[in-house]
């Protein structure tokens, strides 16, 4: 810019002293005699042209640069991107496993309560058989003392019955002859029962029998069946009577003078 700024002042101080020394007439040999002057353009064009390539250079390098940094951006970007779908998805599955497992922890507490109910149950259902089998125990020990008892009864009763028996069957020897008796063990088959059959009581019919069933309790008799039927008060007198006495010949006789009237007033 110096050298810009000094080359008019120069090129006026020629010229005003070539016009001075010379004239007007010799203008155009004097234009010719003049110093050349280098201004410098094909330097600055050269440096110009040199700036012009760094500078291209400098552009197409940042050219480059920038779109090495954009893809390398879009890439980051990309993997980023890749990334977060994957975190995203790896979320979503570790959400899906935390449900199922809460669900499972869930499930397993409403099982363990449940077994711990039926535990609960299955232990007071085993103090209750355990309770139970006690008093089943005691229970059953009381009845076979009560057993016991009832046989000892059972067989002084049935010794007492062999010897009233034995004193009894000479009598029976007779009714049986003198009333037209005959001892049959129980119809229905049960074994402390007898039927009483007495036949020639009805004159009219001979072969018709009149019978009537004894139940030989532990304590007292008792009359159950009677063919043909008889007034049940007057058979329980005659049977408290029994009862009362022992005696056996009486009953029969009077359950046979029984027999007589119904046959008699039918």
């Amino acid at each position: 810019m110096a050298t810009l700024s000094m080359t008019p002042n120069r090129f006026g101080n020629s010229f005003s002293g070539s016009q001075s020394q010379y004239g007007a007439h010799a203008t155009t040999s004097m234009a010719d005699s003049l110093p050349s002057i280098d201004f410098g353009f094909n330097d600055l064009r050269e440096r110009m042209a040199q700036f012009t390539v760094r500078f291209d250079d400098f552009i197409e390098e940042g050219r480059k640069r920038v779109l090495q940094e954009r893809n390398g951006f879009r890439l980051k970007v990309a993997e980023l991107e890749d990334q977060r779908r994957t975190r995203e998805k790896e979320i979503t599955e570790l959400e899906l496993k935390s449900s199922t497992h809460a669900q499972s922890l869930a499930k397993e507490a409403a099982e363990t309560e449940e077994m711990h109910d039926a535990i609960r149950t299955l232990t007071e259902q085993k103090e209750e058989h355990v309770a139970r089998r006690d008093q089943l125990k005691e229970d059953i020990g009381s009845l076979q003392s009560t057993i016991k008892q009832q046989r000892e009864a059972q067989a002084a009763y049935q010794r007492s019955l062999e010897a009233q028996a034995r004193h009894n069957i000479p009598e029976l020897r007779f009714w049986e002859h003198c009333l037209g008796l005959r001892i049959e063990g129980s119809a229905s088959g049960i074994e402390d029962q007898l039927r009483f059959v007495f036949t020639c009581i009805d004159e009219r019919d001979e072969a018709k029998d009149c019978w009537f069933e004894l139940r030989l309790g532990p304590k007292e008799y008792d009359v159950a069946l009677t063919k043909p039927k008889l007034e049940k008060e007057r058979v329980d007198e005659i049977v408290l009577s029994l009862n009362e006495s022992k005696d056996v010949g009486p009953f029969l006789k009077a359950m046979r003078g029984l027999f007589v009237e119904v046959v008699k007033s039918s």
